[in-house]
């Protein structure tokens, strides 16, 4: 593989595929690509090869182009990052049929809308609604210490790239993927894009514990916090009776139903009757009670020694490694685990220029017969069955990006359906459904029958969980011994952790996301589900990676992954160590931004967002403002505040990015959904709601020039697929009328189109 682009995401897409075997070659100009002075370098380029080439230069230019020919990918940013060395993406896949050109642009292919086209998770998540969704105290927008978003762009990417790869395994041909910061933005914030796109963005004055009063952190009598994974009706009914609130479901307020705990105008009087119950014990009495009756439950600790729990290390989650630069470098390991194929951290980040000379010309690729035709499919991932069988939110979001992909995804549910399929109604999109209960004794054979056509099964269940229900990878295997399996847990199945539950929640509280959120205050709920929703994309990376070696070589294999590997992952450059390392960046209550030149501001009709920490002369000529008032950062803040204040968003951009201060609006989730940009670029899929409004989902999350999947994706309703699913498995219909006779297998209608209370 080439790599041309420089910064985080791009790079992140070489290094999983570094970790997992490939040849990955860095192209630089001289000057290195800018992230190599940052943090995160080391990690995001372990394992490659470094190549110096002037982009002015001939030779260089004669250089690269060979490479190209015996390359199987080409990761870049876009076309001007392709022209800059004199390449032409049309013309080199017509040229080279079966490459992969996966372009990476940081907004939409084309179009960035602030100064310079610089790669910022800031300026993304200002402009795509990220930060003004993010719970708060004040209910102003508030932005995360983590570049989450360019850690989501790397990781969707990387599954894009190798779905590619699988269809020209049959195909023989290359083509154009496009996975761009938007599609990044998309995936990750799912939750938040699936709303009533003509219904007010909901309030987020609900302070930094989030809006679920049982799905939460909080604090115990001690002043020690900990986090309850009390989600769906069975947990949040236990966590009650836990703390001694059990009758509160008798409240007229909620109408009978704990659900309606999430209800805006319910928010703030349950949340508070919980935090005075929780107070009446010290923390480690509130967490063996909890564990004592299965809820999941941590304590809230630091993110400086996640890399030295017992567990991660357990996991392989904790690498050391010489760097070039730096010297010894402990960094995260590969968070996802392929058992025929493991991966590994196959050396440091390369030296600039470390292997110019060095690389001698890959083999050409072959090209397909004269009178092949590269074919048209639904999707890369078309005609690839997957059966899962995972609940709440992570297992099943990874069937939504797989189906998104092409692939046919069954989701595979109790007869009373998944407990939390109607909050996590975005994550259920695309997938058929069958509801099946895997105790009942003439099940088992019927979804063996299924497993028999499948390729994948992905399991979200705790370790232990399926062989009890003879559903495991060796049972499966003997079945279809082609099976790829893959199992998702929080801990994994070793170490002292192993086989206990946990959720994202309590992933983001122990691996110290939520105290760096808070800094030197309270801990900090993030809104995103992000270890849940990059969890997804894990599983889709995993399961796609175990399928390419599939076409390889026809051996199927067992795969896993956890929300301990993700949690490890997502804070790549901020625990990363080695000696001289500048301090990670640390928030606050109602976060704004680090320094003077890099934060939000208040404008006349909202919040503006500056990305500019090296620029303080262009931000003063923009402005109008002295430069002596930048020399401090307290006055500093205060004299670009007071300068904007008075302008409205759009002049206060129009004034910035025009002196090539980049910046950007900070804008409301129905505010992107109107974009005209965004909606060209079918950003979102809109579509009647079955009481009188509208659902807005996310649309295309990414492309593919040849293989474009296009259309909508729903829920299905609980078994609504039942009878088709058995059918398809071959069962005839008498067996199957016994089925559903005996209360084996339920069958259901279509899902009803209705967006339920947020729960985050």
């Amino acid at each position: 593989m080439i790599e041309l682009a420089t910064g985080v995401a791009g790079p992140i897409v070489g290094m999983f595929c570094a970790d997992f075997g490939a040849d990955v070659v860095k192209v630089e100009t001289p000057d290195g690509d800018p992230e190599r002075g940052r943090p995160g370098f080391p990690m995001w380029n372990r394992g490659k090869r470094s190549v110096v080439i002037d982009p002015g230069s001939a030779e260089g230019r004669a250089w690269l182009r060979n490479r190209i020919g015996g390359a199987d990918m080409l990761i870049t940013r876009d076309g001007e990052e392709l022209a800059a060395f004199g390449l032409d993406g049309d013309e080199l896949l017509a040229s080279h049929p079966r490459l992969i050109l996966l372009e990476m642009p940081v907004y939409l292919p084309g179009h960035v809308p602030w100064a310079g086209g610089v790669e910022s998770a800031a300026l993304l998540g200002a402009y795509g609604g990220q930060f003004a969704r993010q719970s708060s105290v004040s209910g102003e927008p508030v932005e995360s210490v983590y570049q989450t978003l360019l850690y989501a762009h790397g990781l969707w990417a990387s599954v894009c790239a190798v779905a590619a790869l699988i269809e020209r395994e049959g195909s023989g041909f290359g083509q154009r993927v496009t996975v761009s910061g938007i599609n990044a933005l998309q995936q990750l914030t799912m939750i938040s894009l699936v709303v009533d796109p003509n219904a007010p963005d909901p309030s987020t004055a609900v302070g930094g514990a989030g809006r679920h009063p049982t799905y939460s952190r909080m604090i115990a009598g001690d002043g020690k916090w900990f986090t309850s994974g009390a989600l769906g009706p069975r947990f949040e009914a236990m966590f009650m009776e836990v703390i001694g609130l059990g009758s509160i479901v008798e409240d007229e307020r909620l109408g009978g139903s704990l659900a309606n705990m999430v209800a805006p105008e319910n928010i703030g009087w349950v949340q508070k009757a919980v935090e005075e119950a929780v107070l009446k014990q010290p923390r480690q009495y509130w967490l063996d009670r909890l564990d004592a009756v299965g809820i999941p439950s941590g304590p809230i600790d630091g993110r400086e020694g996640w890399l030295d729990h017992p567990q991660v290390a357990a996991m392989g989650m904790r690498v050391e490694v010489d760097d070039p630069d730096r010297g010894p470098v402990v960094m995260p390991g590969v968070p996802i685990n392929l058992t025929a194929t493991p991966g590994a951290v196959r050396g440091p980040a390369p030296a600039l220029g470390e292997h110019s000379g060095k690389v001698a010309p890959w083999p050409a690729q072959p090209r397909p017969a004269a009178d092949a035709r590269p074919l048209v499919r639904s999707g890369p991932l078309s005609g690839i069955r997957v059966v899962n069988s995972g609940p709440f939110l992570a297992s099943p979001y990874a069937g939504c990006l797989l189906s998104a992909l092409g692939a046919d995804v069954i989701k595979v549910e109790p007869r009373e359906g998944d407990p939390f399929r109607k909050p996590a109604y975005g994550a259920n999109r695309g997938m058929r459904s069958i509801a099946i209960d895997l105790k009942h004794p003439d099940s088992i054979r019927a979804f063996h029958k299924i497993i028999e056509g499948a390729d994948v099964f992905i399991d979200g269940l705790r370790p232990g969980v399926t062989k009890s229900l003879g559903i495991d990878y060796d049972s499966l295997k003997a079945i279809n011994p082609g099976i790829v399996t893959m199992s998702l847990s929080a801990f994994g199945q070793t170490g002292p952790l192993g086989g206990r539950g946990g959720v994202d929640m309590v992933l983001q509280g122990m691996a110290g996301m939520m105290a760096a959120e808070g800094g030197d205050g309270e801990p900090i709920v993030n809104t995103i589900s992000v270890c849940d929703i990059s969890t997804a994309s894990m599983s889709s990376l995993t399961i796609a990676l175990a399928l390419f070696h599939r076409l390889r070589t026809g051996e199927g294999q067992r795969t896993w992954d956890t929300l301990l590997g993700t949690a490890t992952y997502l804070q790549s450059a901020e625990i990363i160590r080695f000696e001289g390392r500048p301090p990670a960046i640390v928030g606050g209550v109602d976060f704004q931004g680090d320094g003077a030149f890099d934060r939000m501001y208040r404008a006349a009709d909202g919040w503006v967002r500056i990305a500019a920490p090296d620029a303080p002369a262009k931000i003063a000529s923009a402005l109008e403002i002295p430069e002596e008032k930048l020399a401090d950062k307290d006055g500093a803040i205060a004299a670009i505040g007071a300068a904007i204040i008075d302008l409205s968003r759009e002049e206060a951009t129009r004034r910035l990015n025009r002196a090539g201060v980049p910046s950007a609006s900070v804008r409301k989730v129905t505010e992107v959904l109107r974009d005209p940009r965004l909606c060209e670029a079918g950003f979102a899929h809109v579509y009647p709601s079955d009481n009188g409004g509208f659902i807005a989902t996310p649309g295309r999350i990414a492309s593919f020039s040849r293989t474009e999947w296009r259309g909508v994706l729903k829920p299905p309703g609980i078994g609504e697929h039942s009878v088709r699913i058995l059918e398809d498995a071959g069962i005839d219909p008498a067996t199957i009328d016994q089925l559903i006779e005996r209360r084996a297998v339920a069958v259901g209608g279509p899902m009803p189109q209705i967006l339920p209370h947020a729960y985050r």
